[in-house]
């Protein structure tokens, strides 16, 4: 399990960094603060835990599929909306950061059980 985890973590930092150059190549003109707000938008999905662990853990998966990303850039490309693709990309940079941090998919078990494993500190025995 743990050479799988490495992988993906490895994964998510590759996806990170070639969607951070994509935004960049989209010519959209972000500001860098734009840029970094919309780069941290997927944590507002977190609200989500608010109506439970089951309805925080779709709502927080959906915000963090690298597909939902993927889905805006192509369809920025699709259109020709250099905004759109940017949004994307950086979308998509952010599930790959998370992903290189070790922050996979959520349980609905609970917050803190990943597709990578627990996150967080062990708990004392």
């Amino acid at each position: 399990m743990r050479d799988v985890v490495i992988w993906q973590k490895l994964e998510g930092a590759l996806v990170f960094i070639a969607a951070l150059i994509l935004s960049w190549q989209a010519g959209a003109g972000l500001s860098w603060w734009v840029a970094v707000l919309v780069f941290l938008a997927p944590d507002i999905s977190l609200a989500g835990y608010a109506l439970g662990p089951k309805i925080g853990a779709v709502v927080y998966n959906l915000a963090h599929l690298y597909a939902s990303g993927a889905v805006l850039l192509v369809a920025g490309t699709a259109f020709s909306i250099p905004m759109l693709i940017a949004v994307g990309a950086l979308w998509l940079a952010h599930a790959g950061f998370d992903r290189m941090l070790g922050y996979g998919l959520k349980s609905a078990t609970g917050f803190h059980d990943t597709h990578l494993g627990p996150i967080g500190k062990a708990p004392k025995s």
